[in-house]
């Protein structure tokens, strides 16, 4: 199993028949933490007309949207269809509108606000996060050569070396390889490793 997200913040804007749409986007987790997000953009930019959102949550199964005053399904519905479009999760988008005073028409807003996020979307630095596993690797300096060339053979991630008494590496590794990692690790170690497989997380692999 696996999802993209975005990491962190970004945002990205442009001027539409003299209104200016600025679209952010943050990696969020929680119903709370959206709504944060929500308001901190809204207190940034009080002079607005509008600021239009939408996000998804992936553990609590939570889609929501909101239009924030323009006509109904030109604001909200197209933020959220880039979202979705481009496949993320947890994931909050707000498209703040600094009415120009020119009219778009219901197509011109979709259209506005769409590609205010998709800005927004395109600025922001995007993590492939993967169903896996954190695993320390405790070995000799003689076999730490060995059990370096496996991590290319396994896709791991390296999120830590320390070069003690011991080495000690602390891995990330894709849950549907890490058993067939481990056995590997005891071969080329000749069993000596001392290894530690934690619980399922999901991790960035990007």
């Amino acid at each position: 199993m696996s999802y993209k997200t975005v990491k962190g913040e970004a945002s990205g804007s442009f001027t539409e028949k003299k209104s200016e749409f600025i679209g952010h986007i943050a990696h969020v987790k929680t119903n709370d933490e959206a709504v944060e997000f929500i308001n901190k953009i809204k207190s940034q930019n009080r002079k607005a007309r509008h600021n239009v959102y939408a996000y998804i949550l992936k553990e609590s199964n939570i889609t929501r949207y909101s239009d924030d005053s323009e006509p109904q399904g030109t604001g909200g519905v197209p933020v959220l269809e880039v979202l979705q479009k481009e496949g993320l999760f947890d994931v909050c988008a707000v498209v703040t509108r600094y009415f120009g005073g020119t009219l778009l028409g219901t197509g011109g807003l979709t259209r506005a606000y769409s590609k205010g996020c998709k800005l927004a979307v395109d600025a922001a630095e995007i993590m492939e996060m993967h169903l896996a596993h954190e695993v320390t690797v405790t070995t000799d300096y003689s076999l730490f050569g060995k059990v370096n060339a496996l991590l290319p053979e396994f896709e791991v991630k390296t999120l830590n070396e320390d070069f003690g008494s011991e080495v000690t590496l602390t891995l990330l590794v894709k849950a549907d390889k890490v058993k067939a990692f481990e056995s590997k690790l005891i071969d080329a170690t000749f069993g000596s490793a001392k290894i530690r497989i934690y619980d399922e997380i999901y991790g960035d692999f990007a």
